[in-house]
């Protein structure tokens, strides 16, 4: 029998961080379910792994924003930066906002490998049972029983089951006595209601709009598709979604009775793709002719482009979702150090916190913020 100073459950980039910071006095036992480690690192952003954004902060997640502000205070951006250069993984920056990794994700993966050589990684120790027997915590796994006096939780969410995903948890939170918030798919495509169904026949196509989710604006591309809509701007818009309209700008950089003007016809003074303002204009019963020949009615119903607000249907599903929102409520833990409040020595960090960031490299964010932080608390 081994026991461990720490045993973190999850080889994930939330794992992989914690155990990186750990200092090396420390034995430490990572027990990972895959027989991989960072299995949805490794896939993410095709493969490039988008890792942070330009400008992070609070306002970009969906969960308690006293957790947010007191992580991001020990570990924002700049430190992340300062890591990555410092383990030389290269960055590129795209649109002006988005950074990636230049080599991909697997150099990421072989500095955060590296990082945790002082660490057991456990591989294909899918954990049956974890308890606490006075003062330890034993982590039963398919092959071996462990034993630690501090435990973390970096298990992740319930997306990407084709990478072992689960929600194991939220089901070790719960058995502990901890509230959690279910997991529900986040920064998923939304479906549609049948009076929105003439958007299904412009599949394939996409624009630039500003989605309204609740007064948070999301500002990004658009894409049809043959199951609803999806593209950054509504991936986005699902985390902020729960239920009842969202109202779309499919012309956030202009005004339209500016542009309504003269003998073009509507379909080409707009700048938007034809095949959408066609079938825009058949959806109000309009025809598509010169500008100038518009009646004021007509006009106002044309407004509807700034403006067009529907109730989605729901969502593409988990198995489509990039990340799950719901995990551990925040008020379970102790914002300074992501220690449980009832259970000394269990922690949760990453996506199993229920903290979600938007599309963009904000939750890959918050799994080395909260990684780092734990961390440095053990």
């Amino acid at each position: 029998m081994k026991k461990y100073d720490v045993i973190i459950l999850g080889a994930g980039a939330s794992g992989l961080m914690c155990a990186s910071n750990i200092s090396p006095k420390k034995s430490v036992a990572i027990i990972e379910a895959n027989t991989q480690v960072a299995q949805k690192l490794k896939i993410s952003g095709g493969g490039k792994c988008n890792i942070t954004n330009i400008t992070v902060d609070p306002s970009h997640y969906k969960g308690d924003q006293t957790c947010l502000i007191s992580v991001f205070k020990k570990f924002n951006k700049a430190k992340l930066l300062q890591f990555l250069e410092r383990n030389r993984v290269d960055l590129e920056l795209r649109k002006g906002q988005y950074y990636f990794c230049v080599d991909g994700s697997q150099a990421l993966i072989d500095v955060l490998c590296h990082n945790t050589k002082h660490a057991d990684i456990l591989t294909n120790h899918k954990v049956d049972k974890v308890e606490k027997l006075q003062d330890v915590f034993v982590v039963k796994t398919q092959h071996a029983t462990f034993y630690a006096t501090k435990l973390v939780i970096a298990t992740g969410g319930a997306s990407f089951a084709q990478v072992g995903a689960t929600d194991i948890g939220i089901q070790i939170a719960q058995n502990f006595g901890l509230q959690v918030h279910p997991f529900q798919p986040a920064l998923v495509g939304l479906t549609l209601q049948k009076e929105q169904s003439w958007m299904k026949e412009l599949s394939g196509l996409s624009c630039f709009v500003h989605i309204d989710v609740d007064g948070k604006i999301l500002k990004e591309d658009m894409l049809f598709t043959h199951k609803g809509i999806s593209g950054p701007a509504v991936l986005s818009a699902s985390l902020f979604w729960e239920k009842g309209t969202i109202s779309i700008d499919f012309l956030p950089n202009s005004k339209i009775q500016e542009l309504l003007v003269g003998k073009k016809l509507i379909s080409s003074a707009l700048p938007l793709p034809k095949r959408f303002v066609k079938r825009f204009l058949a959806l109000c019963s309009i025809e598509d002719k010169e500008c100038r020949s518009l009646t004021k009615e007509e006009r106002c119903v044309l407004e509807q482009l700034h403006h067009y607000s529907f109730a989605p249907a729901g969502t593409f599903g988990l198995s489509k979702a990039e990340v799950c929102k719901g995990g551990v409520c925040c008020s379970e833990l102790n914002p300074k150090t992501l220690e449980s409040k009832k259970v000394p020595n269990l922690y949760f960090i990453g996506e199993v916190v229920d903290i979600t960031g938007q599309l963009g490299g904000y939750n890959f964010q918050w799994a080395f913020s909260s990684g780092y932080v734990c961390a440095k608390a053990i």
